[in-house]
């Protein structure tokens, strides 16, 4: 199988599994199905971060309002009665007025965090270090982890305006934010190896050759963002030749330092005479 090691620019992502005679079509949809999946678990563990020290979403009219405007107003969170944390709640208000306050006890902080951790975990950039492959279906594991945390915490569920239900449910709305500039719209994606878009309705072989057991840089973009800056090709060949190089190099300093160091003892010898 061809390992393809997933860049966005320059920022490297994840190892993909395939195969050479895999249709370039259902490959470029599974890396940005992948791609976006892994941010979606990112927005999601930094929500849940909030759900933890601060409870649930208020209603979108009460969002950003202090106690007065609230009372003013005469606006009420209808959720804050239902959506309880399991075990009860501590107060503990939220400086940006997203949330009501409602703080899980540490036991539920506790699944929290333990649960966004692994999702993290098992999508991690540090992946590629250690040669470990990412899948959709891992990225599916991880959110699942995610989701059976906070339906533990909150078994009558979250408020249907809270953000991280509406990611749960696909219906997240991410317009006007920066989220919304780092998704890859699947209509726009691009994918390029070597300097080269790989184009859909061919197979990988017709851009990466006959090798199935390879390793192979490629990078995802969007229409319109133009071809990505083309990666340096260094073969192991070559590079073993480098540092053959090298090494000799360092070989041929030490040599021509120690017949120096010879040469001016020969001197101060001959001096003495």
């Amino acid at each position: 199988m061809v390992v393809l090691y997933v860049k966005r620019g320059d920022d490297s992502l994840f190892l993909y599994e395939t195969s050479v005679t895999s249709a370039t079509d259902a490959v470029i949809r599974e890396l940005v199905s992948v791609f976006n999946g892994r941010l979606k678990i990112q927005r999601l563990c930094m929500e849940i971060e909030e759900l933890a020290e601060h409870g649930t979403m208020l209603p979108h009219e009460m969002i950003g309002l202090n106690d007065d405007q609230i009372e003013e107003l005469k606006l009420k969170d209808t959720f804050a009665d239902r959506c309880v944390p399991m075990g009860g709640f501590s107060f503990n208000k939220d400086p940006l007025c997203r949330r009501n306050g409602q703080q899980p006890n540490e036991a539920m902080r506790k699944v929290l965090a333990n649960a966004m951790k692994d999702a993290k975990d098992m999508i991690d950039k540090k992946l590629v270090k250690s040669n470990k492959t990412l899948t959709l279906k891992i990225v599916e594991e991880a959110l699942n982890i995610l989701r059976g945390a906070v339906t533990i915490v909150y078994p009558m569920k979250l408020p249907p305006h809270d953000t991280i239900q509406m990611e749960f449910v696909n219906m997240e709305d991410l317009a006007g934010t920066q989220a919304s500039k780092e998704v890859i719209e699947p209509s726009k994606a691009q994918l390029w190896f070597a300097g080269r878009q790989v184009l859909p309705g061919k197979q990988l072989s017709e851009y990466l050759g006959q090798n199935d057991k390879t390793k192979v840089v490629v990078k995802l973009n969007q229409l319109g963002e133009g071809p990505p800056a083309r990666e340096q090709v260094m073969t192991e060949q070559f590079r073993r030749q480098m540092m053959a190089a090298e090494f000799k190099r360092q070989e041929e300093l030490k040599l021509m330092f120690y017949k120096a160091a010879v040469g001016t003892q020969w001197l101060r010898e001959q001096r003495r005479l």
